[in-house]
């Protein structure tokens, strides 16, 4: 993923959600919506996930030391993490709270026409940031569907972004169609419902998210089609064989290379020196996140 294209989904996501986060918190005002009130938070989740995001992205260009040798381009991962419990905690938590309480305990909406109003505005914004991050998305993703997409993606941000947003649009549907139902029966217990339907939708979001950063920051390799690049770019000239290979992203722009390769017998110190600077070189030049490369020389007794 591109820094600029991930960063220029973020700041689409996080202008949409701060417009949107005060414009729905205006309509909870008016009206007493709890859909609108859970949508209010979750906008503001997410307006400040957008922040950790481009925080996360700033962090990792640190230059590494004695403390981090290779670097902190992990800091995307953590902070990605830290956007999937605030996802959690502010969104799903909070949602389910107030939908269960309104439930229990109903009350009558005031203009509920004001809160349609605003939630058909926000589909609006929501789905100019959502497509935003679908056409950055688009860049990187390939032959994948979106959900090999979302799963194997080794940078966070335009997977997180993508859920966030495709969550937001559903959440306002789930408000409209609580807020709706409470207009039309008069019954404000369908406000309730669409509060809970939307804090079960970020609860499973925030789950997929929570799993997803959790594996990043542990540590992923390369993924299948890289390893195997890798493999038969290492395969090649002098080198006869690769013994051993281990992958691991250090971030989402550099994977640590570490193999034992098998050279062809009765080469001279000079020779092998060149049989790894060739290998290395022709490995970089088809992946070039391989950034860190560190190529063991043996003979093939296989």
């Amino acid at each position: 993923m591109s820094a600029s294209g991930g960063t220029k989904a973020i700041i689409a996501a996080l202008a949409a959600n701060a417009g949107i986060a005060v414009a729905k918190f205006v309509g909870f005002l008016i009206t007493g919506s709890s859909s609108m009130l859970a949508e209010s938070v979750h906008s503001l989740a997410d307006t400040s996930n957008q922040g950790l995001l481009l925080l996360g992205q700033k962090t990792s260009r640190r230059k590494a030391d004695r403390e981090h040798p290779f670097g902190y381009g992990r800091d995307r991962y953590f902070y990605s993490f830290i956007v999937a419990l605030m996802l959690f905690t502010l969104g799903a938590v909070f949602a389910l709270y107030e939908g269960i309480h309104k439930v229990q305990a109903p009350e009558p909406l005031e203009s509920p026409i004001v809160a349609v109003i605003i939630l058909v505005v926000a589909v609006v914004l929501e789905g100019f940031s959502f497509r935003t991050a679908i056409s950055e998305s688009r860049q990187t993703k390939g032959t994948a569907t979106w959900w090999q997409y979302i799963r194997q993606s080794r940078a966070p941000e335009l997977p997180v972004v993508l859920l966030e947003d495709a969550g937001a649009l559903l959440g306002l549907v789930f408000a409209l169609i609580g807020v709706g139902l409470a207009m039309i029966t008069g019954d404000p217990v369908w406000d309730g419902i669409g509060t809970i339907m939307i804090g079960v939708l970020l609860g499973i979001i925030a789950v997929i998210l929570i799993v997803e950063m959790k594996s990043l920051l542990i540590g992923e390799g390369a993924t299948p089609a890289e390893l195997d690049t890798i493999c038969d770019e290492l395969a090649a000239g002098r080198v006869e064989r690769v013994i051993h290979i281990r992958t691991q992203y250090l971030g989402p722009d550099e994977l640590l290379v570490a193999a034992k390769i098998a050279l062809s017998p009765g080469l001279a110190t000079e020779d092998i020196a060149q049989a790894i600077d060739d290998a290395e070189l022709r490995v970089r030049s088809k992946v070039p996140a391989a950034r860190l490369i560190y190529l063991e020389p043996d003979l093939d007794r296989v």
